[in-house]
């Protein structure tokens, strides 16, 4: 049978790196909370039409909810998420939350501003965080709500910037409509991409908006207890990223600005020797 770990590393390869470095008494429980965020965010591939997948995301509100509980019984994932929040304590209303904002990602709707975006982003790569910390030290993970608004942001970015490629593939857009606007483009003119001068100054304008989030997110936490600063450890690898598309300009529409494994996992031990991200 597959451990959770090995899940998490078929899942989300970068997330299970950093699980690594963490401290060991809480791996399993972070791998669960990790393995739940890499389902939810997943939905958007394995489905043609959106109304499965927002069944899905459904399923999990109500596994949440207390609604299914024979069902989560036999299901793996719910059954160790549903565990661990009882015996840890976790909030519920991020996670439900998490599974909202998801909805997004089943249409092809355009992201409208840097607005929406960051309330996009603060319910689900923010609240990741969040909880990571949480889960590290719940006591200390009161203090940390800067911090994660931040750097969730920050990632989200990132994350987006290294989907590009399939985004534009879907005819999805992240990329918020003012910063599109300002450059002289809208949804349509992204997705065609024949005036690459626009989009490279679109993906530029994308990339500062995480830069300004990762600068802030780097000084709110100077503040932040030392029990629960690995919960940023991922957040390390957004600046390489945002270097990257900074520099591939228009061609991160067909190449990832992602880089390469080796160099991700020695920016992870990095961050996790220095405590800097």
């Amino acid at each position: 049978m597959q451990t959770d770990f090995e899940a998490l590393r078929a899942a989300d390869i970068d997330r299970y790196l950093a699980l690594l470095l963490m401290p060991q008494a809480v791996q399993t429980d972070l791998a669960t909370l990790y393995l739940f965020n890499a389902e939810i965010a997943a939905i958007r591939d394995r489905i043609r039409e959106p109304l499965p997948g927002e069944i899905r995301l459904q399923w999990w509100r109500e596994v949440l909810d207390g609604e299914r509980a024979g069902e989560a019984e036999a299901h793996p994932l719910a059954s160790s998420l549903l565990e661990m929040i009882v015996r840890r304590g976790l909030p519920l209303s991020p996670l439900s939350g998490m599974c909202e904002a998801r909805v997004f990602d089943l249409y092809d709707d355009p992201m409208p501003d840097r607005t929406s975006y960051e309330g996009y982003a603060g319910e689900t790569a923010s609240a990741l965080l969040q909880l990571t910390a949480y889960l590290l030290d719940a006591e200390a993970s009161g203090n940390t709500a800067t911090a994660s608004g931040h750097a969730g942001v920050a990632q989200a970015v990132a994350g987006h910037l290294m989907l590009l490629p399939t985004s534009q593939a879907r005819g999805q857009v992240f990329i918020p409509g003012d910063l599109l606007a300002a450059t002289g483009l809208d949804r349509d003119g992204l997705l065609a991409g024949e005036n690459t001068k626009a989009v490279e100054a679109a993906i530029r304008a994308f990339a500062g908006f995480g830069r300004d989030h990762l600068a802030k997110a780097r000084e709110a936490l100077r503040d932040v207890a030392p029990e629960v600063q690995p919960a940023y450890l991922p957040v390390a690898l957004v600046e390489a990223v945002l270097k990257r598309a900074e520099s591939l300009g228009a061609r991160s529409l067909e190449v990832s600005p992602r880089p390469s494994q080796w160099r991700r996992q020695w920016r992870l031990w990095r961050a996790a020797r220095s405590g800097r991200i």
